[in-house]
């Protein structure tokens, strides 16, 4: 058998750049797709395959799927890691900036899932791998977007699971805790810009402090947890449906599921300030 053909979005840095690393290493055969082509110069020049996507855009979709089957006539594996974390009141978000997180992290992934599809269940195999977060399973204050597209993607991949095992299909939810990448920056700058000087300012503005402290602390866990974790279930015969892993990940969850609601908000509350 050829080698297997792994498609990879958001791969221009962080989870999605380190996986497409880890991957061709163990010999995979690797395209990685993003929006901004110049940022994978260097996954190039290590033999990685790289293809521009949006996945906001069908054309953009479309075209990135069906250059890799033509030039390689079938896909193993798609690992949906594209997506952002924006950060604001509720009150405070517009709702278009809504509905854009919505349609990276939700919809962009789920029509990529639709367009690998057709392949996988004609080769009766195949590997969907569903970047999600802890955040599916947690909530956090002026995270309500973000994590209502997590809550969504829980609930998307398990029926998603269901449905495409008679084909061979695996789906698999990779749920990170705290990762040293750019996404607790850019969730940190979106909140101090939408809500810091409003009538959530003081709340917002200890949030703001908590996630630029965490996420540059070195205490959070590094992208090669995840893509060592992606590793292994793409080569696991039977893998796990689900595995959270990484800083926080494990004792968040556990709290929320045997704290009560109110107890559990208290928490986090405290934390974050």
């Amino acid at each position: 058998m050829s080698k297997r053909v792994v498609l990879i979005t958001g791969a221009s840095s962080g989870i999605g750049r380190d996986t497409a690393l880890v991957l061709k290493d163990m010999g995979y055969t690797v395209y990685g797709a993003a929006r901004h082509m110049d940022k994978m110069k260097d996954l190039e020049r290590k033999g990685i395959y790289t293809l521009p996507v949006d996945v906001t855009e069908e054309e953009s979709m479309v075209n990135c799927v069906d250059s890799i089957l033509k030039k390689e006539g079938r896909i193993d594996i798609l690992v949906n890691n594209a997506g952002y974390g924006f950060y604001g009141a509720v009150e405070d978000v517009p709702i278009d900036e809504a509905r854009r997180q919505l349609e990276v992290n939700l919809f962009g992934l789920a029509r990529m899932t639709q367009l690998v599809l057709p392949t996988m269940r004609k080769q009766h195999t195949g590997k969907i791998v569903n970047i999600s977060s802890m955040a599916g399973k947690i909530s956090t204050p002026f995270g309500a977007w973000y994590h209502a597209t997590k809550y969504a993607l829980e609930g998307f991949s398990d029926c998603l699971r269901m449905e495409t095992k008679p084909f061979g299909i695996d789906v698999i939810l990779i749920e990170p805790g705290a990762i040293k990448t750019n996404w607790g920056t850019i969730a940190a700058d979106n909140l101090a810009e939408v809500s810091a000087k409003g009538a959530y300012a003081k709340q917002a503005n200890h949030v703001v402090n908590y996630l630029r402290r965490s996420y540059t602390s070195n205490k959070i866990s590094k992208p090669e947890i995840i893509s060592k974790t992606i590793a292994k279930a793409v080569r696991a015969k039977k893998p796990k449906t689900r595995y959270l892993v990484g800083y926080g990940a494990k004792l968040s969850v556990f709290s929320k599921r045997v704290l009560s609601d109110r107890a559990f908000d208290r928490m986090i509350q405290k934390v974050m300030r």
